[in-house]
């Protein structure tokens, strides 16, 4: 009987993985109307890749205006779905194009500048474009004017925007000898031009080399990063007015420009900018940024409007394929659980199960109740408290401080706890492992606090996991601290040991646990490659995303599955001993497992963007990037939660979750990150 509803569950779960693909695939491709398709193609920086979205009435005969589109630092060319489908439905030819490092685009070792931060760093944003520009340039489906000019225009996201910038100018550049601009066109969205600028091409160079251009730029009120006013100091994440700044009114050339107001200018072209009250990655999940894009695109190729569909701006079908991705995503996640009891099913992967205990009883007393409540919003909290300090590693800051003096002072009071312990007339040995990972988990933290990790780029080459996996092992510390301290205060006269905390194993359950993850993990991405294969699309909401890799990201994938394997264990072992009790069953014990994995980030997530909306300066003004990331982390770490306790109640552990939560997450973050020196 319970195989027959797992093998149900399984079925439904590849069921809205199918259709959810299907429709995506619909949508995506207008219906069959435009042919998408994954391209490469080498250039003397590396190697380029991109989702090609081809109308089908396009070909030499019939050449059409095209735009490349592209993505922020840290994400991948589906980020540009919005974009990509509603270009490609109005008749234009879409590149969407990965960077380097991003996606499935490389860079030439010999292509960086250094292995420093910015030696690596520089080289994806300054090339990428321009290097796109010149592949479709030579594309026969692509229009160009009676002159050869071509009918391109460049569109990115944030770090996408800047490499558009430097786009323009060097294809400004090349056609003061050749004669010939291959760039008709170009809209950023959340990018202005301080990082152009350390390069020298600031507001007043890109202004001089207009070219007679039609130029945009979508510049939210709420973007984390840019559009700063210089005269506002006290970090970045504010309200702006990016119009009102000396570049906003060197780009308009206008001393009292208006937003959403198209401006000739002294060469010929045509400018505007846009300011949508939104964030910064919220401007590639945005009817109102999309439409901004469209009619940007119908403006400045009205000269060519007989290449195109006059549909209206506000027409956009690109929620649709996000809404069949979600479905097929959480198809993806519900055949997990599963795809691991089937397999459990087999000789020597069954060993990874063991009997599960029964469920503790709960103290119904109102101080039992407090004390718990207290111990739980302690231990959700302090990894949001200190997320910043932790996530920016920054050693010299005061919340690593407090956190060093909160370490420390519990590492000694384990001592003491020790030498009490040899007192104890029952279970000693329990109190005394206790005190000894009292002591053990908080000098660890407090050393933690003064030693930066993952500062050597050339070995952990993935920047945002390095302060990703920091934050994970001083949240695992944290909690490993208060899990200990909590057992030696009141638990361990009770006579709880590992098992309670789903950790005391066999060997072989923990080795079988291990490859039933590897296996689950395999058969799951074979899946979603499979779709990438025959669909082009992934599973996938806004930021958070499954998606295919190349195998270059595996050796990266190795060196941080140690540091968030260790995470995955002690959260799976806090989720098995606070919610494996009579009164937690059902439900309830899940929220309560989300609550300790995301509540606390979720938390400071809602705080930081309640408090910008409502004053215009966040809770937290320096936190810019941190603040971005938590957008993605939320959900991977609320599914953690689900799957970690879903399958404890199968297999009577914490080993197959945990292994499963690491490789599973791990490989999902890297693969939607930038990754150096493939």
């Amino acid at each position: 009987m319970k195989k027959q509803k797992t093998v149900r569950l399984l079925c439904i779960a590849l069921c809205l993985v199918l259709l959810g693909s299907i429709f995506a695939m619909l949508i995506n491709s207008n219906f069959g109307k435009t042919k998408v398709s994954r391209v490469s193609f080498d250039t003397e920086t590396g190697t380029l890749s991109g989702l090609l979205y081809l109308p089908k009435d396009a070909s030499a005969e019939n050449p059409k205006p095209t735009v490349i589109v592209t993505h922020g630092y840290l994400n991948s060319a589906e980020m540009q779905d919005a974009n990509a489908i509603e270009l490609s439905r109005r008749g234009y030819v879409v590149l969407a194009l990965d960077m380097y490092d991003h996606g499935h685009s490389k860079a030439n070792a010999s292509a960086y500048s250094g292995t420093d931060f910015f030696g690596l760093w520089s080289t994806f944003w300054i090339h990428s474009m321009y290097d796109a520009v010149q592949y479709m340039y030579e594309q026969p489906y692509v229009l160009k004017d009676a002159a050869g000019n071509g009918i391109i225009g460049v569109t990115g996201h944030s770090m996408g925007g800047f490499s558009s910038t430097m786009a323009l100018a060097m294809d400004e550049q090349a056609a003061a000898a050749t004669g010939v601009r291959k760039i008709y066109a170009g809209l950023t969205e959340g990018s202005d031009f301080s990082y152009s600028g350390l390069l020298g091409v600031t507001a007043e160079a890109a202004d001089a080399a207009g070219g007679g251009r039609f130029m945009g730029k979508v510049a939210a009120h709420y973007d984390e990063f840019f559009f700063n006013d210089p005269a506002e100091a006290g970090g970045t994440v504010r309200y702006k007015d990016y119009v009102a700044t000396p570049d906003g009114k060197t780009f308009l050339q206008q001393e009292s420009g208006q937003a959403n107001t198209w401006y000739d200018t002294s060469d010929g072209g045509k400018r505007i900018i846009y300011e949508p009250a939104q964030t910064h990655p919220w401007n590639h999940f945005s009817k109102k940024t999309t439409g901004y894009a469209i009619e940007f695109y119908q403006t400045a190729f009205a000269d060519y409007a007989n290449n195109i569909k006059q549909i209206a701006p506000t027409s956009q079908t690109w929620m649709l394929k996000e809404l069949f991705e979600l479905i097929a995503l959480i198809g993806f996640i519900m055949m997990i659980v599963p795809i691991v009891v089937l397999l459990q099913q087999l000789p020597f992967l069954k060993e990874a199960r063991t009997e599960l205990i029964a469920p503790a009883k709960t103290d119904a007393s109102v101080g039992g109740r407090f004390a718990g409540f207290a111990v739980l919003l302690t231990a959700i909290l302090l990894p949001a408290i200190f997320f910043e300090s932790l996530y920016d590693v920054d050693v010299t800051s005061q919340g690593m401080q407090i956190l060093r003096f909160l370490a420390l002072g519990l590492s000694i009071s384990g001592i003491f706890a020790f030498c009490i312990s040899r007192k104890a007339e029952e279970n000693r040995k329990g109190y005394q492992v206790g005190s000894c990972l009292v002591f053990a988990s908080g000098c660890l933290l407090a050393i933690l606090t003064k030693v930066p990790l993952f500062q050597n780029l050339t070995i952990w080459t993935a920047p945002v996991v390095n302060n990703i996996a920091y934050w994970t092992i001083g949240a695992a510390l944290i909690s490993l601290l208060v899990m200990s301290v909590v057992y030696v205060a009141t638990k361990a006269k009770e006579g709880a040991g590992f098992a309670q905390y789903g950790v005391k194993v066999p060997v072989k359950t923990v080795c079988a646990a291990f490859v039933t993850a590897i296996l689950t993990v395999v058969i799951a991405y074979t899946l979603l490659f499979c779709v990438d294969a025959v669909f082009k699309t992934d599973f996938r909401i806004w930021t958070f995303a499954f998606k295919t890799f190349d195998a270059n990201i595996l050796l990266t994938v190795c060196k941080y599955l140690p540091t968030f394997f260790l995470f995955y264990l002690i959260s799976t072992a806090s989720i098995f001993v606070n919610t494996h009790t009579e009164a937690l069953q059902g439900g309830k014990g899940y929220c309560l497992a989300i609550a300790m994995n995301a509540g606390g980030i979720f938390l400071w997530l809602v705080r930081q963007y309640c408090v910008l909306f409502a004053t215009g300066v966040s809770a937290h003004p320096n936190a810019a990037l941190s603040g971005i990331v938590l957008v993605a982390m939320v959900p991977t770490l609320a599914i953690a939660a689900v799957l970690s306790r879903a399958l404890y109640k199968r297999t009577g552990n914490v080993w197959t979750p945990a292994f499963l939560n690491a490789i599973l997450m791990t490989l999902m973050t890297v693969a939607n990150t930038t990754v150096y020196l493939k």
